[in-house]
């Protein structure tokens, strides 16, 4: 273990910090260019339809309109997913869901804008709608969603592992129950919103977004604008959250771009929180059914997995989501058998994509539950079960899934002993309940969207007497800290102070090359390649530095902004004047340096054979977390609250502690909104029925527990830094410890989400009955 760090491990206020408790910071929506006109787009009112005509004569006329365009100017598609793009601008011919944009409007100001939607007629030939995934399977000889897709189903796939049929017939318990995930939304605050400027002298277009994938889309913008990369520049200004869903490009994005390029001046698009709601790209409902097996020992020795994922309208992550449910049986215990049958389906609502944990909560649900479930079947505590069939550094999945490092016994033995587990559960009076429930998640992807190979991140520093030091990534910090942690790294790396650094983030004109945010990746893939051009540097100052303190280079370390000999640490000389002395002769320094994840994907080499499951879920390495819950169930008003959450969770080192603190916080509340309160609603038509922040109920600081978590000693020697991801695991055993602890309070089980007050009084009165 090595933690002889001086900046990775300070808890340090965050580089944007400031700006934004002043409410300085400047988001898109807060920009405003010479010229510049508003864009509205109009919305669908059918979910499922044809479009048979657009007149939008009239809002031409409306003085103040400047433009007007419909999907038929930019029919090609795009997608997140190469291989299933299948989105438009806007729409071309049909429409899919409720809300779904038809055509787009330039004014000089919001207002008239807004009243020249009003004027823009379409007419709809309605369609069937379809809204349960299994109803659009069974009427999809009727009722076809996309044309290319007979089944209505955008992929299916199996994966199979071991015997699972063997392995059952062998069991001494087998436990197999259906589970149901809600429909839920991200509710970052910051709605979508872009600012696009087209140079009708020069041709080029930049486009401010609040996005978490300025590379994405930057190359989705050139795809349905068929315009070269080299023309697009893509801008992040401050961003207000973006949890996934700004994970994708959004139709803001496209119209602003479309219509500046058609009147030659800036276009601001910016949605109002129905429209957010809208166009959604939030978690998949999940239509589960599990079966696990234990020897009579307690070990795991099958589970078989069958998921039907409700996709809406379009195919956005979906492929993606679906192989990570997939995955996700793997680990974070040993599993030596396994099978998965997986769909993602579309229906006729808003479509489903990425979120915080994607494709992991859905099924840690069903598995945790069922363990805990298990355990009850034996005889033993769901912690004993949980710790006898934990994972632990270098296991291997059947599935080729390597862990290099894990400390996930030590997450539940310190949950444990902190909150007094094995004292409390199933001894805590009626309508009190305690529950367990762990969970791991990806540290970084080792999958590329679209076939290329080139390194996932490139970082470069730069390093002169002007600006002191500059790391440029265009790495999209949404909110999560990452450029405070680029910093961080980048002075330990340099051996300087993290105030020290500067960092240029989130463009692709002066960033260097990123994927962008997601698959918690940004803190892993910026550390390896800010290590790498860190030493570059280092090794040009250490040559200069030799000279002037009279002893080898490879003689001398850095720490604390000064060179010295670690044989004779009177040999010595101040960091700046080393930099002083190079750049007065060589001019400014410049490192590079690059990272690729390990591709374990594709061929098994020592057998020559294709992997199966082999695109998704590896990952270089993996975070781990346990938590413990206690609830106070009202048995009269059916209320569940959170009483207080113990986590320990195993994220490495952590390079920002205090950063931790706050992802964990955050997962655990968003985990809670999933597990009691939120549920986007359609009526019949496919109509969303609460696409507010007033309708839609998410839990507010009011609801916040008492939380106490911990950072579990760790580091993994494999990792830059030793780090792993902290922002997106400790969500995967919210929902199971809140289901389980209600368990444990009133002796019910729920198997769908969310577990409302209607669900438990009903569950409370039916209990009564039997």
């Amino acid at each position: 273990m090595n933690k002889n760090f001086n900046q990775v491990g300070r808890s340090v206020p965050r580089k944007d910090g400031p700006l934004k408790v002043k409410g300085e910071a400047i988001y898109t929506g807060d920009m405003v260019l010479p010229r510049m006109a508003y864009g509205r787009i109009k919305r669908s009112t059918y979910a499922h339809a044809i479009i048979k005509k657009i007149d939008y004569s009239k809002a031409l006329e409306l003085p103040g309109v400047l433009a007007v365009i419909t999907g038929e100017e930019a029919p090609n598609k795009w997608g997140i997913v190469p291989q299933t793009a299948n989105e438009v601008a806007l729409a071309v011919g049909k429409v899919r869901f409720w809300g779904e944009g038809v055509a787009a409007v330039a004014a000089i100001d919001e207002e008239t804008a807004e009243e020249a939607l009003e004027l823009i007629e379409v007419e709809y030939e309605p369609l069937p709608v379809l809204l349960d995934p299994k109803e659009s399977i069974g009427r999809a000889s009727e009722v076809r969603i996309h044309e290319d897709a007979s089944d209505n189903i955008l992929h299916a796939g199996e994966q199979l592992f071991g015997d699972p049929d063997k392995a059952f017939a062998e069991c001494a318990y087998i436990l197999e129950k259906e589970f149901q995930t809600s429909y839920v939304n991200h509710a970052f605050l910051e709605p979508h919103t872009s600012l696009a400027s087209y140079d009708t002298q020069s041709g080029q277009l930049q486009v401010w977004s609040s996005t978490q994938v300025p590379h994405y889309l930057h190359r989705q913008l050139s795809i349905v604008l068929e315009m070269p990369m080299n023309k697009i520049r893509v801008t992040l200004p401050a961003i207000g959250g973006g949890f996934g869903g700004k994970g994708e490009a959004s139709s803001a994005d496209f119209c602003a771009a479309l219509l500046s390029r058609k009147i030659g001046r800036p276009v601001k698009v910016t949605y109002e929180r129905n429209e957010v709601f809208a166009t959604n790209k939030g978690r998949h409902p999940c239509y589960m059914k599990m079966k696990i097996g234990l020897d009579k020992d307690g070990y795991i020795q099958a589970v078989d997995f069958n998921n039907t994922l409700d996709g809406g309208a379009y195919a956005g992550w979906g492929i993606v989501v679906m192989f990570y449910t997939a995955s996700m049986i793997h680990l974070p215990y040993k599993v030596p058998n396994a099978r998965a049958r997986v769909r993602r389906v579309y229906t006729n609502k808003p479509t489903c994509g990425a979120m915080r944990g994607l494709g992991g909560v859905q099924p840690r649900f069903a598995m945790e539950c069922m363990l805990d479930e298990l355990a009850e079947m034996m005889g033993v505590s769901p912690y004993e079960l949980k710790m006898k069939n934990a994972v632990e550094s270098g296991y291997r999945s059947v599935s080729n899934l390597h862990v290099p490092h894990c400390e996930y016994k030590k997450c539940l033995q310190t949950a444990v002993e902190k909150s007094g587990y094995l004292d409390k559960h199933g001894k805590l009076p009626f309508g009190k309940g305690i529950g367990l429930s762990g969970g791991y998640y990806i540290s970084g992807t080792a999958y590329t969207l679209y076939q290329a190979y080139k390194p996932h991140t490139t970082v470069l520093i730069r390093v002169d007497t002007e600006g002191g030091v500059t790391v440029h990534c265009a790495a999209a910090d949404i909110g999560q800290g990452c450029n405070t942690v680029m910093a961080q790294m980048a002075a330990e790396a340099l051996g300087v102070h993290y105030e020290d650094v500067h960092v240029v983030s989130g463009d692709t004109e002066l960033g260097t090359f990123d994927l962008g945010s997601f698959a918690s990746r940004v803190t892993y893939a910026s550390g390896a390649a800010i290590k790498e051009a860190a030493a570059e540097i280092n090794q040009k100052l250490k040559e200069v530095a030799a000279g002037m303190v009279g002893c080898r280079a490879d003689q001398l370390e850095i720490k604390d902004r000064r060179f010295y000999s670690k044989f004779e640490p009177r040999k010595a000389i101040e960091w700046e004047k080393v930099v002083e002395a190079y750049t007065n002769a060589v001019g400014t320094l410049t490192g590079i340096g690059h990272f690729s994840p390990p591709r374990l994907k594709g061929i098994d080499l020592t057998r020559g054979v294709r992997v199966q499951g082999a695109n998704i879920g590896h990952s270089p390495t993996f975070g781990f977390s346990c938590q413990i819950i206690e609830v106070d169930v009202d048995i009269d008003t059916g209320r569940v609250r959170v009483v207080k959450v113990t986590e320990a969770g195993d994220c490495g080192q952590a390079v920002n502690p205090m950063s931790v603190e706050g992802q964990v916080e955050g997962s655990i509340l968003f985990g809670m909104g999933q597990a009691l309160y939120e549920e986007m609603k359609v009526d019949p038509q496919g109509k969303l029925i609460n696409p507010s922040l007033h309708d839609y109920k998410l839990p507010t600081a009011m609801e916040l527990p008492e939380i106490d978590s911990t950072i579990v000693d760790s580091y993994d020697p494999t990792a830059p830094f030793g780090v792993k991801e902290s922002g997106e695991g400790p969500i995967q055993p919210t929902i199971p410890a809140i289901a389980n602890a209600v368990y444990d309070a009133i002796g019910v089980r729920f198997t769908d989400l969310p577990i409302t007050p209607e669900k438990v009084l009903k569950a409370l009165k039916q209990k009564k009955v039997n």
